[in-house]
């Protein structure tokens, strides 16, 4: 394919993959690609070759060759992102005309709600991002990292299962379908929890999500409390952004719609689907950005 118009790229990468696109302003996007965990705050290394390699793989099924991207507008929105730390070695290490990176909260906001609209955003994956906007200016809660924050995530409810896991191990606490089946991944030995946890990353902890969501729509107990600890959380959250119930309400990602069971029914009153996805986000923010150099 031969594209004379200025080619964009738009990266949204998080702790699970990485997805990329390519296009144009006028033609849209062209070319998608998913790819390994790119979150830069985590493992930076590996971040920028799974960049490189997921937006190479869009290029091509566009039919367009590596070498295409040289003059091509980038944005970046990615998770673990710290600009003042990375923003340089993003620009240094990537091979395009122009990168524009931030963190992966604005691109997920914008393709959830649409450019210009209000709302407020639940996007739970990996990781969460708490956010309102007035269409203009974004406001968020949380989103300081698995370490120290992401109540409620993927990687937190994974985390957290194993946590309960053990203790049943130890008797603390009682078992239940959930905590057996944890231990027998683990060949019932709790030695191989500790050595799992000593390398794992926010992805593999979120890789036990699902089990623990699939666990509390069965009726299990302490799937259910980890689900309500969650949701208090995120009711919290969003009352420290202002939200009343009936404002409009966004629930996205891997685990943000298995919220809505525990979440104040109040809440849900203006509940709205998603527009987009934060790759339609980012690929909105690329076309902005190549605008604005035009101007």
């Amino acid at each position: 394919m031969s594209i004379s118009a200025p080619l964009l790229i738009a990266v949204d990468g998080g702790g699970t993959g990485c997805r990329a696109a390519i296009g144009t302003q006028r033609g849209g996007i062209l070319g998608r690609a998913s790819g390994g965990r790119a979150n830069i705050g985590n493992d930076p290394d590996q971040t920028l070759i799974n960049i490189r390699t997921t937006v190479e793989a869009a290029a091509a099924s566009a039919g367009l060759p590596a070498e295409a991207l040289a003059g091509a507008t980038a944005f970046l929105g990615l998770a673990g992102m710290n600009v003042a730390r990375d923003a340089a070695r993003l620009r240094a290490a990537l091979p395009y005309a122009r990168v524009i990176a931030e963190d992966d909260r604005p691109a997920c906001v914008v393709g959830a709600l649409g450019e210009g609209a209000a709302g407020w955003v639940l996007a739970i994956g990996t990781g969460t991002i708490v956010a309102a906007t007035d269409g203009a200016a974004f406001r968020y809660v949380g989103s300081w990292g698995f370490h120290l924050a992401d109540q409620g995530s993927g990687a937190w409810l994974g985390r957290g299962a194993l946590d309960l896991a053990l203790q049943c191990y130890d008797g603390v606490l009682p078992h239940s379908d959930l905590t057996r089946a944890l231990l027998a991944d683990f060949a019932d030995d709790p030695e191989a929890f500790v050595a799992f946890s000593l390398t794992a990353q926010p992805g593999d902890y979120a890789a036990f999500a699902p089990k623990v969501i699939a666990a509390a729509e069965a009726g299990d107990h302490h799937a259910q409390a980890l689900m309500r600890v969650g949701a208090a959380y995120y009711t919290r959250a969003l009352k420290a952004l202002d939200f009343a119930p009936g404002d409009p309400l966004c629930l996205l990602g891997g685990v943000g719609p298995h919220y809505a069971p525990y979440l104040p029914e109040d809440h849900l009153a203006g509940r709205i689907a998603a527009r987009g996805t934060a790759l339609d986000g980012a690929f909105h923010l690329a076309c902005k950005a190549a605008a604005e150099e035009v101007l």
